[in-house]
């Protein structure tokens, strides 16, 4: 390690630069956890909405009800000994479901 003080980022604003050069070790320590963490969930968030736009780009299937999501997957859901296709998808902490058809017993 440098006796010398690192050299800020060229692109780092002065007032910042300042305030971290009068800053404590520990408050330093607290930025440089909170920036971290910072940033990992501004390119989380960023991840998410890139997979959202994706998910609207994808095509809907033809016999996907307009009240469905594209995201929805199709389960078989079995009701008096009788078996029925449902489309089932995820609404933040619900699992939510609507009816297909007939599971057909020739397939």
């Amino acid at each position: 390690m440098s006796y010398e003080p690192p050299t800020p980022p060229a692109n780092l604003p002065t007032e910042i630069v300042n305030t971290l050069n009068e800053s404590s070790p520990e408050r330093l320590r607290d930025v440089a956890r909170y920036a971290e963490d910072l940033a990992e969930h501004r390119e989380r968030e960023a991840r998410l909405a890139e997979a959202e736009e994706e998910d609207e780009i994808d095509e809907r299937p033809d016999d996907l009800p307009d009240d469905v999501p594209t995201k929805a997957t199709i389960t078989i859901k079995e009701i008096n000994d009788n078996r029925y296709y449902y489309w089932q998808w995820r609404e933040g902490d619900r699992v939510k479901s609507k009816y297909k058809s007939p599971v057909n017993p020739d397939e």
